[in-house]
């Protein structure tokens, strides 16, 4: 991993840069595709050969995951699903647990969610209630029953990874109503953002976008990356790419076909790029 400044923002160049400060083995929190994904970032820890990282949904995963589990970066994922949305299945996933390549420990929404804000307060575990009685209860055997609560231990991801709408001169991102990047930025060792349009001042002093923003303090790096969630989407700036999505659904349901994809969108930089 690269020195980065101490206490404040780093402005790096690109994406590629976010990647190499990714170190592998890395707990790594990324968002669902409906929310702000770094899909730039992503292709280039496929373009690095990253290894051995361990994902977590926050709360679920998509395309993000299963492009990095298809491309042999990922050793273990805990989420509470792993889809392609209306695009189906997430076949590399898919493949990769019937054939036992990953580890997967399964969780619910509500139980990563109550993770991350135990991580984001400081406390040992967070609270459930809506999980008793379930298989999966018996199934984590770190997750503990008392009082007729299950107590989920915090996680704090070693890295965060996500987009956003706008960075500004002080190193704050705003992520609007995506309150879970705020969560998962706050919890987490180090929060990486690539940013669609950078803003002059500190939007912590605007009154209408103030509540969007993220401050600084959580956040270690940013990258400027012009439509850096393609295919996925920005509320406000471009829509997920429904055939785009679907042509990687089909693509992705062979190793061959995958490759070929590899080939084509990720493993050139910058081809990655959709047409505005």
């Amino acid at each position: 991993m690269n020195d980065l400044p101490a206490n404040r923002t780093a402005f790096l160049k690109t994406a590629e840069q976010i990647a190499e400060n990714i170190p592998d083995g890395a707990l790594l929190a990324l968002p669902p595709d409906y929310s702000l994904v770094a899909m730039e970032a992503v292709r280039a820890l496929v373009r690095r050969k990253a290894r051995n990282l361990r994902l977590l949904g926050v709360p679920i995963l998509g395309m993000s995951a299963d492009l990095l589990i298809g491309a042999g970066c990922v050793a273990e994922v805990e989420t509470s699903a792993v889809s392609l949305g209306e695009a189906g299945l997430a076949p590399r996933f898919t493949e990769a647990v019937e054939k036992n390549l990953i580890k997967v420990k399964d969780a619910t929404c509500p139980a990563i969610h109550g993770a991350l804000q135990a991580a984001e307060k400081g406390v040992p575990y967070m609270p459930l209630r809506g999980v008793i009685g379930s298989d999966l209860v018996s199934a984590r055997s770190d997750w503990k029953i008392d009082n007729d609560l299950v107590l989920v231990p915090a996680i704090q991801p070693d890295v965060a990874l996500f987009h956003a709408r706008w960075a500004d001169d002080a190193g704050n991102v705003w992520v609007g109503r995506r309150r879970e990047l705020a969560t998962v930025a706050h919890a987490s060792r180090l929060a990486f953002v690539t940013f669609e349009e950078k803003k002059t001042g500190d939007m912590l002093e605007d009154e209408v976008l103030a509540p969007g923003v993220i401050s600084s303090i959580y956040v270690s790096g940013l990258a400027h990356a012009p439509r850096g969630a393609w295919p996925l989407g920005v509320a406000g700036v471009y829509g997920i790419d429904d055939p785009h999505v679907s042509q990687y659904a089909k693509a992705a349901k062979t190793r061959e076909g995958f490759r070929a994809y590899l080939d084509e969108w990720v493993l050139t930089p910058r081809k990655s790029f959709s047409p505005a």
